[in-house]
C-alpha cells in the first residue's frame, strides 16, 4: 500500500472510515438542528449553547483524525526517513491552534 496519504490521499481502515463518517453524520445533524432553532426563532443563548456543542464535536473529530494521521502517515514517513512530514504536521498544528 502506497503511503502518500499525507500529501494527496489516505486509505483508511473500515473501522477508521466508519468512525469518522459517524462523527460527521452526528455533526451534520447538529447543524441541521441549529438551522431549525434559528428558523423557529429560538432564544439566542439556547442557540449559542448548541453552537458550543457543535464546536466540541468538530474538535473531537479533529482529535480523532489527527491521532490517526500521526499513528499512520506521520509514523510511516518518519520510518522511511521523510522528515518533511514533521514540518507539515507542525504547520497543520499551527493552523488548528489559531
Amino acid at each position: 500500500m502506497d503511503k502518500q496519504c499525507c500529501h494527496k490521499t489516505k486509505e483508511r481502515t473500515e473501522k477508521e472510515y466508519k468512525a469518522l463518517i459517524n462523527r460527521l453524520n452526528r455533526i451534520e445533524g447538529q447543524i441541521r438542528g441549529l438551522r431549525g432553532m434559528v428558523e423557529k426563532d429560538a432564544y439566542c443563548p439556547d442557540i449559542l449553547i448548541q453552537v458550543a456543542a457543535v464546536n466540541a464535536a468538530l474538535n473531537a473529530f479533529n482529535k480523532e483524525l489527527l491521532s490517526n494521521h500521526i499513528k499512520t502517515c506521520v509514523a510511516d514517513d518518519i520510518r522511511k526517513g521523510n522528515d518533511d512530514t514533521i514540518d507539515e504536521l507542525v504547520e497543520v498544528l499551527k493552523r488548528l491552534m489559531k
